[in-house]
Parts: structure tokens; sequence; C-alpha cells
């Protein structure tokens, strides 16, 4: 998956200009948030460690390949122990030449110091020594909501309906914090299966926040921001016209949910036509339950709810609607998906339902 980066000004004028205005929102931006970490819990400087690079290069054995866990437009991520705690950790070196820069860095590192929940992933510290730029989180061992989905090894197991709609739920918990707890409240802008890690028990917690921002407030409905994102999971408007708002986070979500629910990537070229865009197959079947069914991972071997995947279907199809306002705030989506993960399904009960033909009203609530 790609970024997406529009904007129009290229000359050496303008990357001044707008470095400037890069140096002031950074500053407003932390003030804001130190003010809000000041309100919310008496202290508002930000706790995060600084390390040296000899440090950090000493936790990764000189960055071995060995202690590679992945990479991207950003640059790479390491598993780490460091040596003063003997704590594991993922260090993320930021690629000089990459997608993510100074203010991206900054951002993140404001945000992950002054803003804690337990769906958001913990900054343990970071780097700036010379031209170097890391970042050193807690180190999430299960990896990403994507390698699970879209990338798992032969030896794991894939993941079963609980398991989805829990990390679902987390999911929802985390964004719902940065719209609705954090003053002003943070629009995420890159939600997606990559930035979903899982910590043990397949507990979720959102992770780069180098594009986020700060959310309308007062009489405000929007900011306006050049575009930038993952293609696939934008919002259609805030693509067409850089408003952005927290309804488009919510977009975002509910392309994960199809992600999470279908088995199938945001944008598949593999595919064939018709196909190869998730939320654009999906919005004519989102019109007949009765092909819901067809809709569910194959991976799952029908082993779900059939209410409950119609259930999570329709939260999706709202969350993706192609109008903002019609979309549903987050607080509600994180009602409705904590209901669904509270029910649990249990394949074999509901085996020896069907072969036992029982039709109770108790039986047909349990099944939900």
């Amino acid at each position: 998956m790609k970024w997406i980066l529009c904007y129009g000004k290229s000359k050496k004028k303008a990357k001044k200009q707008k470095s400037k205005k890069s140096d002031d929102h950074i500053t407003s931006f932390n003030e804001k948030l130190k003010t809000n970490s000041s309100n919310d819990q008496g202290s508002g400087h930000i706790a995060a460690h600084t390390f040296t690079f000899r440090e950090l290069a000493a936790a990764t054995k000189n960055f071995r390949p060995e202690c590679l866990l992945g990479e991207g437009g950003f640059g790479r991520v390491y598993k780490g122990r460091l040596e003063s705690t003997n704590q594991i950790v993922a260090i993320k070196q930021l690629d000089r030449n990459g997608l993510q820069g100074n203010r991206e860095f900054l951002v993140e590192v404001l945000m992950l110091s002054l803003l804690h929940h337990p769906n958001l992933v913990n900054l343990t510290g970071y780097c700036a020594d010379g031209d170097q730029r890391l970042l050193v989180y807690e180190y999430m061992p299960l990896g990403s909501l994507e390698d699970h989905l879209h990338d798992p090894a032969p030896d794991k197991r894939r993941l079963d309906w609980n398991t989805r709609m829990k990390i679902a739920a987390g999911a929802a918990k985390g964004l719902e914090y940065l719209h609705d707890k954090a003053s002003p409240p943070v629009i995420y802008r890159d939600l997606k299966c990559s930035n979903i890690l899982l910590d043990e028990g397949f507990h979720p917690k959102l992770s780069d926040f180098g594009l986020a921002k700060l959310g309308p407030v007062g009489d405000n409905t929007h900011v306006s921001t050049r575009v930038m994102g993952t293609y696939g999971y934008c919002a259609p408007e805030y693509a067409m016209t850089g408003q952005l708002t927290v309804k488009s986070d919510v977009y975002s979500f509910g392309v994960v949910l199809l992600e999470i629910i279908t088995g199938r990537k945001a944008i598949d070229n593999s595919r064939g036509a018709g196909e190869q865009n998730l939320v654009a197959w999906a919005r004519p079947l989102f019109t007949d339950r009765r092909r819901f069914s067809q809709m569910a991972d194959p991976t799952l071997q029908r082993q779900y709810p059939s209410r409950g995947l119609y259930q999570a279907l329709a939260i999706a199809a709202m969350c993706v609607h192609e109008q903002p306002t019609t979309r549903p705030l987050i607080a509600d989506v994180v009602t409705a998906l904590t209901y669904l993960a509270s029910q649990k399904y249990d394949p074999e009960l509901h085996a020896q339902r069907s072969r036992s033909g029982s039709t109770t009203p108790r039986s047909r609530r349990g099944e939900l």
C-alpha cells in the first residue's frame, strides 16, 4: 500500500514556506496537546525517553537483518533489547529519503507521549542524533492485523470469528479515544490493517501517528489539509477536497472492518475487474441480505453466527457510506462492536443445534 500525496507547489521557495508552516504547526500542536495533558493529568511534560543512536544500535546488534521485523515507505522496524532495562522493544528507523520526514517524526513523538489508552501503542522513547531519526515502541509479539489477514505464515492458525470481532472492537475503542476523549480531537488519518498491531491475546493497538491531525474545534466543521493517506482507505470526500473530519476516519475504519469480515484486501490488483476495490465490490452486495454469506472470509469455513455476520456487515456498510454525514459516530460503532464481541460463537454448540433442529427462542438468541 502506498501513501497518497497531493500538493501543488514544488519550487524551493514554496518548500521553505511549507517548512516554516510545518514548524509553526508543530509548535501549536505541541502547546494544544500539552494544555490538554496538563488539564487531564496534571502534567504537561513529554515523558518519552531520549536514546542515543549508539544505544539503539547496540539493542539491534547494529541493525542486523535477523532483527528486522518489517519495512515500509517510512523505513525499517527492528526488534531489539535495551541493555539498560533488558526490555524487548520495536525500533523504527526512519529512511532519510522516505515518506516520513521531520514533521511526521515530531507529530508521532508528541502524539504518543501525551495521549495514552490501552488501544494505542506505547512509545518508549526516541532518538534524534544528528540526522538519525528513530522511534522506540513497546514490542507487539503478534505482529499486525495485516500479517494475520493477508499474509499468514503457513503454520499460523487463521483468525476465527470471535478474535476478529475482538480486534475490531478494540481498534474502534482506540479511535473513539482520539475522537471523543482527546481535546482537541485527533484525526488519525492513516487507519489500515498494517497499523493495527496485536499484543498477547490479540489485543489490538493503533500505531503510526505521523499523519495525525488535530481535528476541528468551535464552529469549524473540518480542517483543510493536503491529501495524505493510503489508497483504498481514504474517504472519497477527503480525497477530492482535502477537507478532513472525524468521519474520514470512520470511513477508513469501515474499510478495515470489511477486510476483517471478508479476508479481502482494500485494494487487490490480482483480482478480476469489479473486485479489485473492496468497497466498490461490497456496495452492491450490501443491498441484498441473501448474498451476505458470499462476503464472509472463506477461511472461516462458515464458522460464524449468521446474525452476527449480518450485523457486522451492516456496521461496515454505514461506515463506508459515500455521504460523511450519514456515517455513524465512532462511539456508536464501539457500542455495536463491543456487543458483537461479547457474543461468543461456539462452532460445536452451533453444530449440535443444527443437527437437533432446535428452534426455541433461547437457542436463537444464543446464536447471536
